[in-house]
């Protein structure tokens, strides 16, 4: 890739190598940033997260009396911090084990360096494969002819685009804080069902990318299902292009398809599994109304609408204001208006009085069986042993205390 660059490009590879490749002082550079660089970088972005984390703090999932300015859970002192005390020994134990009892990369078994014994099936680190896929699924013959000088376009194509790609992926954010003009601090977490066509651009990015990585074991697909290496290398191809854009549809209608069952529920119920029987006969399955804590992470509270287009003080309508619109109206359509308060009371109002009278139903049912087998002052309901078993996990900013220890009685001999 660095090759294929014009003007540059073979220069640049001798100053990377210390001359062709693959050169001798390259492994020198590499073992510096392995060891030096890329740990200190690690170390100050562990830093710089612990101040965004201080400053920002952290995001939550909607709740009772969650907001985006409080942060409702366990202190950090004492709870988290043993947590993490705990994992730092438990990670820290595991490595003594492995490097006591487990050899590990016994380079002077090896030998020197040698690439010759190297097969023909070796398939690049995970971390690059998806540029070497990149390279293996562009089509052949791109090659040009301009000013006595080669331009490489199967390489420089595939460079471009995984340039655009990481670029797109880092400034998202801003690009999506553009389009819908929500500029806001956000520290309530959404479920990925109430962004669709943010989750739909996600899976997007990932089939996209898991599309290159595979292409980067063309070859040992080829060979192990016993297919063409052009049939593969077509198939790869038209994913690259398709598979993206059908990601982005099914994930996005499946999306939408959960957040209206999130709404069924919370306005009718869920589906209990009890079976009662009507007086006339019918069979119906008791709904049962979510509770509370469930239902703030049903409901959507936050609606979102598309930009309006307005003139600027000059009285136009610039074209980036225009752009701005039509693709806010695309990230926005086929969204699904929250439940208002209104609703929502309606909905509890509509579901305590169906369960209060299949309840009642239900009860002059079993009664009248009971009458019938003879035993009219049998219970309702049978009598089961109540067994708590965990805890549901509803997070509190109340630290439990002690209980306190009640006063022994003194004996009448007074001991």
């Amino acid at each position: 890739m660095v090759k294929g660059i014009p003007l540059i490009g073979t220069w640049t590879s001798f100053l990377l190598f210390g001359g062709e490749f693959p050169g001798s002082d390259i492994v020198g550079r590499l073992y510096s940033l392995h060891i030096l660089l890329l740990p200190m970088l690690v170390i100050a972005l562990i830093a710089v997260h612990l101040m965004l984390m201080i400053i920002n703090k952290h995001t939550q999932f909607a709740g009772p009396g969650r907001t985006n300015d409080n942060v409702v859970g366990y202190p950090m002192m004492p709870i988290y911090m043993s947590k993490m005390g705990g994992y730092l020994f438990l990670v820290f134990g595991t490595i003594v084990l492995i490097a006591t009892f487990f050899q590990i990369n016994p380079v002077w078994a090896y030998g020197p360096y040698d690439p010759s014994p190297v097969s023909a099936g070796t398939q690049p680190d995970w971390y690059i494969g998806f540029a070497d896929g990149a390279l293996r699924l562009a089509p052949p013959h791109l090659d040009i002819t301009f000013l006595d000088r080669t331009l490489s376009l199967g390489i420089l194509i595939p460079v471009a685009v995984l340039g655009l790609f990481i670029v797109l992926v880092a400034i998202y954010p801003f690009i999506e804080a553009w389009v819908t003009g929500d500029k806001r601090e956000h520290h309530l977490a959404q479920r990925p069902r109430n962004a669709a066509t943010r989750t739909a651009i996600g899976v997007a990015g990932v089939i996209f990318y898991a599309v290159l990585w595979a292409a980067a074991s063309s070859d040992l697909i080829a060979t192990h299902f016993m297919l063409t290496m052009e049939g593969v290398i077509h198939t790869l191809q038209a994913l690259l292009i398709l598979g993206p854009i059908l990601g982005y549809f099914v994930a996005k209608r499946i999306c939408i398809a959960l957040q209206k069952k999130d709404r069924e529920i919370v306005l009718h119920g869920y589906e209990s599994g009890r079976i009662v029987r009507l007086p006339g006969g019918e069979f119906i399955e008791v709904h049962q109304p979510v509770e509370t804590y469930d239902r703030w992470k049903l409901i959507d509270v936050d609606n979102y609408e598309p930009l309006v287009v307005r003139p600027n003080a000059q009285g136009r309508i610039p074209w980036t204001e225009n752009l701005r619109s039509s693709m806010s109206r695309w990230f926005y359509e086929d969204r699904l208006a929250p439940l208002t308060q209104a609703e929502v009371a309606a909905a509890d109002a509509h579901q305590h009085h169906v369960t209060a009278h299949t309840a009642e139903i239900e009860a002059e049912e079993i009664q009248g069986a009971h009458e019938r087998a003879g035993a009219p002052d049998a219970p309702l309901h049978p009598e089961v042993e109540t067994h708590v078993g965990e805890q549901p996990n509803t997070p509190s900013s109340v630290i439990a205390t002690d209980p306190v220890k009640k006063p022994k009685k003194k004996s009448e001999d007074g001991e």
